[in-house]
């Protein structure tokens, strides 16, 4: 077995123990605030890049934790089901007053569980999506590889993990993509989202790094240069196209991956909408912070 395979193979023993310890939620509330629209930008993204997945998602859709009210899943359910409309949706709450007060909100197709990382999924159910956003920010950072193993536990075979962290408004976002992909996880990027109608700097999404990077964006380092170039390709494609903040987007984009060897997802339908994508490498994480290691 090679070194790889072994670390899966340990995690998926570890998110076993981790999910199997108590049948109650694993997990502790979030701070449960939300506003509307404010992770729409993960339905964009899926509905851009996983299109055909979508109309033929083998599994559920799982938004987990979705705060004090229902309302991002109730968004996401309908958006996602112009694609889909068989789509079935749940949200997972570890708060059971906040599932109590979502459930008035349940429809044909949408509903709402108590659940934490373990989620609570019945016999023969899978997940083919789970989003956990603003999440697992909250946590230690030691507990996040056990996190996102016990979801990807419960993932029907090339389902989809995203986790990541966003703005109080939406209008900053990056999350992490894993795939599910045979035993175990495959990372399938890292994604930076900023809606484009505001005055916007590379930089600022920096503060809403995922909980894997944000403690390791130290000067110098690795993250630390990506964002210092991705800082300097923007100026430059500012000064190139004032006033068209999604010209400026996409012209740093490109030269970001062109002059510094940055792994950017060059598809102008997401540079377009303000995604940057960086691509992972063999299934790595882009910043080599990955579940399936250590």
């Amino acid at each position: 077995m090679t070194g790889k395979s072994s670390a899966v193979k340990n995690l998926r023993e570890k998110a076993s123990r981790f999910a199997s310890r108590s049948k109650k939620p694993l997990g502790i509330p979030t701070r449960g605030k939300t506003a509307a629209n404010r992770l729409r930008p993960t339905d964009t993204y899926l509905s851009l890049c996983h299109s055909g997945f979508i109309r033929r998602l083998p599994g559920l859709y799982v938004d987990l934790g979705f705060g004090e009210t229902p309302q991002t899943t109730l968004e996401t359910a309908a958006r996602l089901r112009r694609q889909n409309p068989e789509l079935r949706v749940i949200g997972v709450e570890i708060d059971p007053e906040r599932v109590a007060a979502a459930r008035p909100f349940a429809e044909p197709g949408t509903e709402f569980r108590l659940g934490g990382f373990n989620l609570p999924l019945q016999d023969g159910e899978c997940a083919g999506v789970v989003r956990a956003m603003n999440v697992l920010r909250q946590y230690p950072e030691t507990d996040y590889r056990a996190s996102i193993g016990a979801l990807a536990g419960c993932l029907c075979e090339e389902g989809l993990i995203l986790e990541g962290t966003s703005d109080p408004p939406g209008g900053l976002m990056v999350f992490n993509l894993y795939r599910r992909a045979g035993p175990g996880l495959t990372s399938d990027g890292l994604v930076f989202s900023a809606r484009l109608r505001r005055p916007f700097s590379p930089r600022d999404l920096q503060a809403v790094l995922p909980k894997n990077l944000i403690h390791h964006a130290e000067p110098g380092g690795e993250i630390d240069r990506f964002f210092g170039d991705w800082e300097n390709c923007w100026r430059r494609a500012f000064r190139r196209s004032p006033g068209d903040p999604r010209r400026q987007f996409l012209l740093a984009a490109r030269e970001l991956a062109a002059a510094f060897g940055h792994p950017v997802d060059p598809r102008s339908t997401l540079l377009a909408r303000g995604f940057l994508r960086l691509a992972p490498a063999s299934g790595a994480h882009p910043f080599g912070s990955d579940p399936r290691e250590g």
